[in-house]
């Protein structure tokens, strides 16, 4: 088994101390109007601050960063650009979004970054998983429709890369005389994540590394064998998406961990179970269902604590416990097949030096 890589993530929509006011989601259902109001503690993504934490995660010895991509936060692409020259050997996990761009235009944009950043660009493709935020941007397509557009977008992306002249007719695009002058010398490196049969389908023909949400070490050993067993005889790397709440000892995390959710309200909660439901993804499903809303079920594994997804949409669970405790479970998602570990924590400036500090070093 080889060694894990560690991510940490960038809060592009503003970070805070406590979950629900500068965290990750905006408007992420039909019917939602505005974002949740922020609290007194709120850090706004300013470049100051974001650079302060790319700088932390790359003398940390964290491979990359996440960078978040919707209407709740900053562009990926120029915020991140902003932070190469900041940054010596940090990779930057950037959302490659089918349908928003077109393909040819999204290989010049990444070969760009590669030559800029000397080779440290990584793409998540983001397929989206609100169909109304999706129309907010001009996309009208379903669920299924959007993940076989981003079959045939990532097809043209890596003719693109060749360098090669081509022309391509397909149901979504029609390119003649294509070309990439200068395509990267590197290609980067393609994550993408989902659990729906259409996610898993595009992952065994393009993902390089397969992202899941931090479901129960037992379920996503099941979801790493059925993509297994979808790509056949391709190579494939596998991640997960978690956040972390490590300390000296387990009740220090703990009682920190139930500080980030004290100031939610039950109305609060409520609406953002009902808007998340909303959502047309199925991880999105799988990680409510871990809980369904309860504050008496947020334990749903040893030392993995679902509070997070009380109000955040996309990953919401975290590990919880002193450092042994989530090392260990980190050790047990390696058994499980997992090979890299996204993580984040709030705030993510503090975090990122308390899990480096306290399970990375040790």
């Amino acid at each position: 088994m080889s060694d894990p890589v560690f991510h940490w993530f960038l809060p592009t929509g503003g970070d805070d101390h406590a979950v629900g006011a500068g965290t990750h989601g905006g408007i992420i259902g039909a019917q939602d109007t505005a974002p949740l109001p922020r609290s007194a503690t709120h850090r706004a993504p300013t470049l100051d601050y974001l650079t302060q934490i790319a700088r932390a995660a790359d003398q940390l010895g964290y491979t990359g960063v996440l960078t978040p991509t919707g209407v709740h936060c900053e562009d990926a692409w120029l915020t991140t650009a902003a932070l190469i020259a900041e940054t010596r050997r940090l990779r930057f996990l950037v959302a490659f979004r089918p349908g928003l761009i077109t393909p040819v235009l999204a290989a010049q944009m990444a070969a760009t970054f590669q030559r800029l950043s000397g080779g440290r660009l990584l793409l998540n493709v983001v397929i989206g998983s609100s169909a109304a935020e999706q129309r907010g941007y001009g996309d009208p397509l379903d669920h299924d429709a959007r993940y076989d557009r981003a079959a045939e977008f990532l097809d043209v992306v890596r003719f693109a890369w060749t360098g090669e002249r081509f022309d391509h007719h397909g149901v979504h695009y029609d390119v003649e005389g294509g070309l990439l002058r200068e395509p990267p010398k590197v290609v980067p490196t393609v994550y993408l994540g989902g659990s729906s049969p259409a996610a898993v389908r595009l992952a065994a023909r393009h993902a390089d590394v397969y992202l899941t949400w931090g479901e129960p070490v037992e379920q996503v050993a099941e979801k790493v064998a059925k993509v297994r067993a979808e790509c056949g005889d391709r190579d494939l790397r596998f991640g997960i998406r978690l956040h972390v709440i490590t300390r000296d000892t387990a009740d220090q995390a703990w009682a920190d961990a139930e500080r980030l959710i004290a100031g939610l309200d039950d109305e609060t909660i409520r609406q953002r179970q009902a808007s998340l439901r909303s959502l047309d993804s199925v991880g999105q499903r799988r990680m409510l269902d871990l809980h369904g809303g309860d504050r008496d079920r947020l334990v749903v594994a040893p030392n993995l604590w679902a509070g997070i997804g009380l109000v955040r949409g996309g990953a919401g669970t975290a590990l919880v416990g002193s450092h042994a405790e989530v090392a260990a479970r980190i050790d047990e998602y390696r058994a499980a097949g997992i090979d890299e570990f996204i993580l984040s924590g709030y705030p993510h400036l503090e975090e990122a030096y308390t899990f480096a500090e306290g399970v990375l070093r040790r």
